[in-house]
């Protein structure tokens, strides 16, 4: 069973954090300060961290930084702050994503599995073969070596952005993401641009996946909330 370690000193959010992986099958322990967070971390028997940002002891950013230099297993940092600058420092730490308070608890586990997917990918990937750069999700193929996309056997001709954005959403099927999310992590915060951009290359992947793209069948959107890829 995946076992995830939450370091949080609020103990109402650890707790509700915890009652919701759970549910969902995931094995949790708490840490309410850096330090023991820190020490059971690096015991290396969890699969997944969530590190708050804001933490007595030793703050989040002093041990997402040492984690990085001993673990390679996904580790996210739970804010309450909304500037960017902690959100890239805290990145650039080697943190794999990040959550900012208030959040649903479904967004949570969504980030959590998503995550744990996503670095399970990586890690087969690690062998470069042909065999596990092929990702197949109902009349998709998708190709992440030659960066080749495929749907119903036809080739579909998309620019670079086009196939990044596909390949998410394909490889995360069945999660909502919102346009801020998917511009951070598509284009990067350095990105020079906005989140309308997501919307304009929705629509023109529509146009080349979808039979009608004024009612489309794979990539939907959930309204307040951002899209979803369905097969």
């Amino acid at each position: 069973m995946t076992k995830v370690l939450i370091i949080e000193d609020d103990s109402a959010i650890a707790a509700i954090e915890r009652d919701y992986l759970e549910i969902n099958d995931f094995t949790v322990e708490v840490a309410e300060d850096g330090i023991t967070g820190l020490e059971l971390a690096l015991s290396g028997q969890f699969q997944l961290i969530l590190l708050d940002l804001m933490l007595p002891g030793e703050d989040g950013f002093s041990v997402c930084r040492k984690l990085r230099s001993q673990l390679d297993i996904p580790i996210l940092m739970v804010t309450a702050k909304q500037e960017d600058i902690d959100k890239i420092r805290g990145l650039g730490l080697g943190a794999d994503d990040y959550i900012v308070k208030p959040f649903s608890p479904g967004e949570l586990v969504a980030r959590v599995k998503s995550n744990l997917a996503q670095y399970a990918r990586l890690k087969g990937m690690s062998g470069s073969s042909a065999e596990s750069s092929r990702i197949e999700s109902g009349p998709f193929i998708i190709h992440t070596l030659s960066h080749r996309a495929y749907l119903h056997g036809r080739e579909l001709e998309l620019k670079k952005k086009e196939f990044d954005l596909l390949h998410f959403l394909i490889v995360n099927a069945d999660i909502v993401f919102s346009r801020d999310s998917l511009y951070e992590r598509i284009w990067g915060f350095d990105a020079m641009g906005d989140n309308a951009t997501v919307a304009v290359h929705i629509n023109r992947l529509r146009e080349k996946i979808e039979q009608d793209p004024g009612n489309p069948r794979y990539i939907q959107t959930v309204w307040g909330a951002g899209y979803r890829f369905q097969v």
